[in-house]
């Protein structure tokens, strides 16, 4: 590594706090950024690691109007388990913040005024999409239309979550409110705007000349960019939630969520510098220090082109040296979706499979979507615990630490002298560490995990040819060599597993009883001493049996049963029926008897209706809106000739009639007056 370089600067992308990390933010940010920052923390460099949640994304707002809470509410909800899952699945950054610390405000208004005072921006008056409706301007999270891109009528005004593509709100086919659902207008409104266009020949010189190492989806999207021309971007945005602009007599405006968001990487190396008696100019104000952004692909423009050039502008700190982002990760063929629940959530992972954060970092990494787009399945995840991790990884330490104990009481042997295949093993067990950390040092994770596994099958494969277990009774001196030589393989796969295993690596280090080793002590054979005691084993890893893939698998199934109940109706009218049509339906008054919320479902009700001709159970996807104990005894329309559906494992008998309103939030259509239970609807 550099010798120049006294200290690396390390960020991940921050995630909204408007819901919990998935295995799609992990994939493309986390689990990367942390296995680099461990490899050069092994190698004893000066690193300050930092992320914090992104609470001022319009994507919050848009949370608390779906769940009838203010902004507040929802970012507090959500930092607090988002930094708890990090925490316990063991990425290990030196400082977690949030945007709407008091450090981040007074950083990003301070940069933002001392921009302005030194007349970076443009003040511009532009026509700006209008809810009349509700008498607010629409931040480009808040409008809906068609991608001119792929035909999807779902795209927001920022981007088309469908295909990836970046967009303005103006070029939306048949742009609509996702407030009122109404056709907004255009009125005029003043904004400040950072002339990206004047950046335009520096970025050229900058990236495209000077960062051709960059990955080739970072550098072709950069290109692509650049080569359309730039345009100037508003740096502000008509809302009442986010940091204010700090210039007298504009109320009602506030930084753009992508000029205050990077900002935070600043904020938060502030608040660690503070806490640890360090200057935090050091990480991001000096030559000898690199900075390195973690992101997903769908955040390249903000991180490689629009926040260098503010930092360019601003003069004085640091740019960044890579951007090495990652393709989606999808989840068993299907995009991964916040608002479908189409996720596989580390909260609820972490619960549902304790004890097992490697077995998740190992999948993650090893079928990361370093180039392309990758997919997430639990068939995959349990094929690369049980034939690899198990079989191959465990099956060798697990083996060498046993014989140990059963020939030698756990007491290292000394070597004898080397055979040629001694020698061979050793050789290849040195160069481990240099190609391992060549692969992580270039971002090529998934190859550096894989060479990690190499080694672990170099084990293998030396106790294979070897067979000590036969040798045993007719030549121990030379079981000894063999074990010593396995022993030390197991060590050095303990140092250069931590980047990757982090869990794993510090129950291996407790075994073989190796203090706080590092990266330079690898790539030798005589990491453990002869003499030495090592601790009694344990398995490092258990094999998952078909029934717990299943479950997880028909968890998913549900998910999909319940988007199609919880889905949200396009308001036009439905195909012309006749008489006949509507006469089949046997649509009754009811009263609900018990309400109770289902397990695992954030969506759906179990209820009990007298109908007045029975009582049954109806699956209702109303969870959200109302709570259970409040809905005791309330009369409801109800359909109940619809065929009976296992939704849930439960069977339901019947559809409660609701109204949905354009935001999304459900009412019960009941009648005006109470009714006998079995009141006929017609």
């Amino acid at each position: 590594m550099s010798s120049e370089i006294k200290r690396y600067t390390v960020t991940s992308a921050l995630p909204y706090a408007n819901g919990p990390v998935h295995i799609g933010h992990l994939a493309g940010v986390y689990v990367p950024s942390d296995i680099f920052v461990r490899y050069l923390r092994s190698n004893e460099k000066e690193v300050a690691f930092v992320c914090g949640s992104d609470e001022h994304g319009v994507p919050i707002t848009i949370r608390a109007r779906k769940e009838r809470v203010t902004p507040q509410k929802i970012v507090d909800k959500y930092n607090e388990i988002i930094k708890r899952s990090f925490e316990a699945f063991g990425i290990s950054f030196d400082h977690y913040s949030r945007t709407s610390s008091e450090t981040h405000h007074r950083t990003a208004a301070e940069l933002f005024k001392r921009l302005y005072d030194d007349n970076k921006f443009i003040e511009k008056t532009s026509e700006q999409y209008y809810d009349e409706k509700n008498n607010e301007f629409l931040a480009d999270r808040y409008i809906l239309g068609t991608c001119p891109n792929c035909g999807f009528h779902e795209a927001y005004g920022d981007q088309c979550e469908n295909c990836g593509t970046s967009l303005s709100p103006s070029e939306l086919i048949n742009p609509r409110s996702a407030i009122s659902g109404e056709k907004p207008v255009l009125k005029e409104t003043k904004h400040w705007y950072f002339p990206l266009n004047e950046y335009e020949s520096w970025l050229r010189s900058w990236i495209l000349e000077g960062h051709k190492e960059w990955k080739s989806n970072v550098y072709g999207q950069c290109k692509s960019w650049i080569d359309q021309g730039l345009q100037p971007r508003a740096m502000t945005r008509d809302l009442d939630w986010g940091i204010k602009v700090p210039i007298e007599g504009n109320e009602g405006k506030v930084l753009y969520v992508w000029f205050d968001a990077p900002i935070g990487y600043i904020s938060a190396t502030k608040e660690w510098a503070e806490a640890n008696g360090k200057d935090w100019r050091s990480y991001w104000q000096s030559e000898d220090t690199k900075l390195i952004h973690f992101i997903g692909k769908d955040n390249i423009v903000f991180h490689c082109i629009i926040f260098p050039a503010i930092l360019k502008a601003l003069g004085d700190f640091t740019l960044p040296d890579n951007v090495p982002a990652n393709e989606f990760m999808n989840l068993e063929g299907n995009k991964i979706s916040t608002s479908r629940n189409w996720a596989v959530w580390l909260h609820e992972y972490l619960d549902e499979f304790p004890g097992k954060e490697d077995v998740l970092r190992y999948v993650l990494c090893a079928n990361a979507p370093e180039t392309k787009d990758n997919d997430f399945t639990w068939k995959d995840f349990q094929a690369r615990n049980n034939n690899e991790l198990v079989a191959i990884y465990g099956n060798f330490i697990n083996r060498a630490l046993v014989l140990t104990h059963k020939y030698f009481e756990g007491v290292v042997p000394p070597k004898g002298p080397l055979t040629p295949l001694d020698e061979e093993v050793v050789d290849k067990l040195l160069a481990f560490p240099g190609m391992i950390g060549k692969s992580i040092e270039n971002y090529k994770f998934r190859d550096g995990l894989n060479q990690m596994l190499d080694l672990a099958r170099l084990g293998n494969k030396y106790l294979a040819d070897t067979e000590p277990w036969k040798l045993i009774k007719e030549d121990e001196e030379r079981v000894k060599t063999i074990l010593n030589i396995s022993l030390q393989i197991a060590a050095n796969l303990a140092i250069v597993s931590e980047p990757f295993l982090p869990f794993t690596a510090k129950k291996l280090f407790e075994i073989l009883g190796l203090e706080n080793p590092r990266w330079k002590q690898a790539g030798n054979a005589t990491l453990i001493n002869s003499g030495d005691v090592i601790n009694e084993p344990s398995l490092l890893f258990e094999k998952i049996d078909d029934q717990i893939i299943q479950d997880q698998i028909q968890k998913l199934e549900e998910t999909k049963i319940a988007n199609e109940i919880a889905k949200k109706t396009i308001s036009v009218a439905k195909k012309e029926i006749v008489f006949d049509d509507f006469v089949k339906m046997d649509m009754r008054v009811g009263t609900i008897k018990s309400a109770e919320k289902i397990k695992k479902s954030k969506k759906l009700l179990k209820l009990k209706v007298d109908t007045g001709l029975d009582e049954r159970v109806v699956v209702s996807g109303i969870a959200e809106y109302y709570d259970p104990d409040a809905i005791l005894g309330k009369q409801v329309c109800m359909l109940v000739n619809l065929a009976p559906r296992a939704i849930m494992g439960i069977e339901s008998q019947g559809m409660i009639l609701m109204a949905e309103n354009p935001d999304g939030s459900l009412s019960f259509i009941k009648p005006e007056k109470a009714m006998e239970n079995g009141g006929v609807i017609s």
